[in-house]
């Protein structure tokens, strides 16, 4: 009887572990947002520009997924940090129908931008329905351009002395990477927003020296404390989220997202990252 007892127990203790830890995945940390701070040394960054800060948003996901307040919220939060750069590193919808277009639209009516200049590239999600419909990519990009945000589709832009390099989608059909590394230019400070950080190991980045800025990951969206996440989608596994030296000159942020596709997170807070920028030494 004991016996018996013990177990009984031990398997309401379990259950109910599970029942938190499932509450809490599902309507508490998917609305944790966090802002992550870190320092951006960059090469040939002008004095003016020495603690100025660039905000990275990424992944936010308007859809039917998820209650998306919680992005207007975190964006009126953001706006009072006063960014000097915004950078919008794609995935702004989970594309189902023009529905999300308007849902897009009416949340960039509180879109974060930078006081010196806001830039956005598309994601993967900003090409609809299995990646492949342009019109939504042009729709998306015409809602942000609207609203003030630079849109780089295989392009750069110089914005005081800071040179923002903008590729598309790895997985849409516009992914021509070399027009944007083509318009690096080493005299100067260099920053390249990349939706999907498996573009590093593609032979495009004609000797870039610079950080790039990255999403798509979402870090795994939950990761067992102490173990790798369950899931990524990109094909080099260390591609998770945070920091990675890529031994080249090349340093690579991989933003955790502020979305979600489905509303999950364990042990992988949303994020907004304000990264100072710092010379380098």
């Amino acid at each position: 009887m004991k016996r018996r007892s013990f177990f009984k127990k031990t398997f309401r203790w379990v259950a109910g572990l599970g029942l938190v830890t499932g509450l809490y995945s599902w309507q508490i940390e998917p609305f944790w947002m966090q802002f992550v701070h870190v320092k951006m040394p960059l090469k040939n960054l002008p004095d003016s520009l020495v603690g100025k800060t660039v905000m990275q948003i990424s992944d936010v996901h308007i859809g039917n997924s998820f209650d998306y307040q919680y992005i207007i919220d975190s964006f009126k939060e953001a706006q009072e940090l006063h960014p000097d750069f915004v950078v919008y590193t794609g995935d702004y919808v989970t594309y189902e129908d023009d529905e999300q277009i308007s849902q897009l639209q009416d949340v960039l009516q509180n879109v974060v931008k930078g006081s010196l200049g806001t830039i956005g590239i598309l994601g993967n999600h900003d090409y609809g329905i299995d990646f492949v419909e342009d019109d939504v990519a042009q729709k998306i990009t015409k809602s942000l351009e609207d609203v003030g945000v630079t849109m780089l589709r295989n392009d750069a832009v110089e914005i005081n002395g800071l040179n923002f390099l903008g590729m598309d989608d790895f997985w849409g059909s516009n992914f021509y990477p070399e027009k944007a590394t083509g318009k690096y230019n080493p005299e100067k400070a260099n920053i390249t927003l990349c939706h999907n950080p498996d573009v590093c190991d593609l032979p495009v980045w004609n000797n870039f020296e610079g950080w790039i800025l990255s999403g798509h990951t979402h870090g795994g969206q939950v990761k067992p404390p102490f173990l790798p996440a369950l899931i990524l989608p990109v094909k080099n596994k260390n591609y998770d989220a945070g920091i990675k030296d890529l031994k080249d000159g090349r340093t690579l942020y991989i933003n955790s997202a502020l979305g979600c596709l489905r509303q999950v997170r364990f042990n992988v807070r949303p994020e907004i990252t304000v990264f100072e920028l710092t010379k380098e030494v």
